[in-house]
């Protein structure tokens, strides 16, 4: 299975980041969103994080990381410096990291970036396995649709997923549901 998420922020003490999300301190956001992870992703699927991993301090984002499943693929995000982007080549479970990717599956295309990106080309009424969609982060939006009058943009920040990572199945169900 491919899951897509991002932003969790793991270690960012400030309240504007974990109070929004429902938790009242960064600790209990931090467990939380590593139970909810590790609950449906199996060591074998993957998962596609856009961007924003840790904040603060290094070594409590990286034992978060280390301790989730599945096979991780980094999309760079605003607040992954070149010094933490060095950092998580050392996670056992950090399989890519890369600045944007294009991903295929079942036909359908996607670009997976951490910014909202708009990546059709007014070809709206093309079918949805010749439209190029953008899945992404960084808002911290609770509306997975937020930028969807700009193109075909669907965010997976955890913000709009009660901190679960998203299928991309369930990504493709959601934007059949609101195009047709």
């Amino acid at each position: 299975m491919i899951y897509i998420t991002s932003d969790w922020h793991f270690g960012h003490s400030k309240p504007f980041i974990y109070q929004p999300r429902g938790f009242s301190s960064v600790e209990e956001m931090n467990e939380e969103i590593i139970a909810k992870h590790n609950e449906i992703v199996k060591p074998e699927d993957d998962v596609y994080v856009l961007g924003d991993l840790m904040l603060g301090c290094n070594e409590v984002g990286l034992r978060c990381i280390k301790n989730l499943k599945g096979n991780i693929h980094v999309i760079r995000g605003n607040h992954d410096t070149n010094a933490r982007m060095e950092l998580y080549n050392n996670c056992y479970n950090i399989v890519e990291i890369a600045e944007g990717k294009f991903l295929n599956y079942k036909d359908y295309h996607f670009y997976l970036s951490h910014y909202p990106c708009l990546t059709d080309n007014c070809d709206e009424h093309s079918p949805l396995k010749r439209r190029m969609i953008n899945l992404c982060g960084h808002k911290h939006t609770q509306n997975i649709f937020e930028d969807f009058d700009k193109g075909l943009i669907y965010h997976c920040e955890v913000d709009a997923h009660d901190c679960y990572p998203v299928s991309i199945e369930e990504i493709i169900k959601d934007i059949k549901e609101i195009i047709i």
